[in-house]
């Protein structure tokens, strides 16, 4: 073979790598287009709605976030909305004020959901429905539109026709989350003829008392509702007394009923499992130099037994290597984007081995290792 021939192979061989490791390199760039152009995440929101009482033209928003600024829109479960917000900026806004629509035929009570929409029309207002849902979509959280629900009751008695009505409500302006109450309410029939219509209490929408009431027609009773509160998250909470039509809300601040913490009651390779106190809505993540290498569930407010938290199966991780189980807030499917709980300024956290655990070391004691804020840290 010819040096000419050898020299021209070499020429096409080395074209051929160059090609493919431009090639490769722009899959990488491609892979890191967001780290390096600076492409922003998906847009994420999030909203609370609050129980209330108002007299069908508008509702209150305690409090909505938008990452890219958007709008509010309350509907009764139909698709066409009832009330839609002014645009609202990128960023937190509180007590937001949702009037009903001009063309709007019922009005702003019963129950009521609000979802939060983004913005991505050219065109001033909001364009979900005249675009067919192409424009202005809602914000998404693990696939579902970002929304809180509410029960809101009329303050026109003529307009509840034979409901009972709610003319007063008392109940404790604070309590924990573990004991029992006494919410008192005086409870009226309107109407003519006796009837019976079932009294709830609820605790941020939520259901945690329920009796049934017979009362003669213009008959007004004053009725003690016994309510237990196990459950309810923690926070400045609205809680209130309904009939099927009716009701009164007021204040209550519930304090979580003990420390928050985390202890390990046992661990492997394959998983750990854990007991937690966990004053909100989350769930327990287990790190490993600072990487979530395992969570649990989701967890409701409350003391959980037995939390079983499977570890990845590639984190190949050793007996004496240090773990940290962690309470965080929000969703272990979008843990990247949770919260670690804190209890007086510390991460509610506990450190430990598995060798610790199992009992499988000879230099020190073998046992759980449990704690609450930021124990063994």
């Amino acid at each position: 073979m010819s040096s000419r021939l050898t020299f021209g192979t070499v020429k096409r061989a080395g074209a051929i790598l160059l090609a493919v490791a431009i090639v490769v390199a722009a899959g990488i760039v491609v892979g890191q287009a967001p780290a390096i152009f600076g492409v922003e995440e998906d847009p994420q929101a999030s909203i609370t709605f609050e129980d209330q009482q108002g007299n069908g033209t508008a509702v209150t928003i305690r409090e909505v976030t938008l990452s890219d600024g958007g709008y509010v829109v309350v509907t009764d479960g139909g698709d066409d909305p009832l009330a839609v917000s002014e645009r609202l900026e990128a960023g937190t806004h509180e007590n937001v004020t949702v009037e009903r629509e001009d063309d709007a035929t019922r009005e702003l009570v019963g129950s009521l959901t609000a979802t939060v929409h983004q913005d991505t029309s050219d065109e001033d207002g909001y364009a979900y429905a005249e675009t067919n849902g192409d424009e202005d979509q809602p914000y998404l959280e693990d696939g579902f539109p970002v929304s809180a629900t509410a029960t809101v009751t009329s303050t026109d008695e003529n307009a509840l026709g034979d409901s009972f009505l709610v003319d007063s409500i008392d109940a404790p302006a604070s309590a924990t989350t573990n004991e029992t109450i006494e919410v008192s309410a005086r409870i009226r029939n309107p109407t003519e003829y006796r009837a019976e219509q079932p009294v709830e209490v609820r605790i941020d929408g939520v259901v945690y008392e329920r009796q049934v009431l017979d009362l003669e027609g213009g008959e007004a009773r004053n009725v003690t509702l016994e309510t237990e509160t196990r459950g309810a998250p923690p926070g400045d909470r609205t809680i209130g007394v309904y009939t099927e039509d009716g009701g009164a809300v007021t204040g209550i601040d519930l304090e979580f009923h003990t420390e928050p913490s985390v202890a390990v009651a046992d661990a492997s390779n394959e998983s750990v499992t854990v007991s937690a106190a966990i004053p909100e809505r989350g769930f327990v993540a287990v790190e490993r130099n600072g990487t979530i290498v395992g969570t649990s569930d989701e967890l409701a407010p409350g003391e959980h037994e037995n939390v079983t938290v499977e570890l990845a199966g590639d984190a190949e991780i050793g007996q004496d290597e240090e773990l940290t189980a962690t309470l965080y807030a929000g969703t272990p499917a979008n843990a990247s984007a949770a919260s670690p709980i804190t209890f007086e300024g510390a991460p509610v956290r506990t450190t430990f081995t598995l060798a610790e655990v199992t009992g499988d070391e000879s230099d020190s004691d073998a046992g759980s290792s449990g704690g609450g804020a930021d124990s063994g840290g």
